[in-house]
């Protein structure tokens, strides 16, 4: 795929598991995109619920309950991107959310993982997440269709509703992600259920030596 950097794998820890033992403790607090930026560039990251400093990315991924604000739009209503606090909210109550019970999440490289993670992710030029569709609709044939809204990128389109739909989503980033993490104007970012990597690299074996190289590809 000629990606500018590694895939990176994400595991959310459940409440009484231990964490990967190729992860570091962080000294201080992030959110979950700042994690996975981080581990774009080379991080292993352990971060525990209570480190998490984003509480609307951690409510989607099951670690804490949504805050109120957050709930009735008022939080994503200030911020000016809707036309009303109940247009904020309807984006919230549309969230796909994890079931509670998240005790913090391990993210790093996948060639560093020490561990079967949740998703694969993937934060590249839109020319190398494309291929991605033609992975999905290899097997089966039919159309991609993808879910996203101006919020929660990292943390509920390319981790939670991979996990909940076991299909890889595609995002072009959120208002959050682009103003905490180093996201480059030209990427967009992927989520694959790791399940699916095994059947993902058997056919990238197979385009490389063929469709790929009918490409016109910079």
């Amino acid at each position: 795929m000629r990606l500018r950097g590694e895939p990176i794998a994400v595991k959310l820890v459940r409440e009484g598991e231990d964490y990967p033992e190729c992860t570091n403790s962080v000294t201080a607090g992030m959110s979950h995109c700042q994690a996975i930026f981080r581990a774009k560039e080379g991080e292993c990251i352990r971060l525990p619920s209570g480190m998490q400093n984003c509480h609307v990315g951690a409510s989607v991924l099951g670690m804490l309950e949504t805050p109120e604000k957050v709930v009735t739009g008022e939080f994503h209503g200030s911020m000016g991107m809707h036309d009303s606090d109940n247009a904020a909210g309807a984006m919230i109550s549309s969230r796909m959310v994890l079931p509670l019970g998240v005790s913090g999440e391990a993210v790093c490289p996948l060639e560093d993982a020490d561990f079967a993670p949740d998703v694969v992710i993937l934060i590249d030029l839109p020319e190398r997440i494309y291929w991605v569709i033609s992975l999905m609709t290899a097997e089966k044939g039919g159309r991609a269709t993808f879910n996203t809204a101006p919020f929660q990128c990292t943390c509920e389109d390319i981790t939670t509703i991979p996990m909940l739909t076991g299909s890889p989503n595609i995002s072009l980033g959120c208002f959050g992600c682009r103003k905490r993490t180093e996201m480059s104007v030209d990427e967009v970012v992927c989520g694959i259920p790791y399940a699916l990597i095994p059947s993902y690299v058997k056919r990238l074996e197979r385009y490389e030596g063929d469709i790929m190289q009918k490409a016109r590809r910079d």
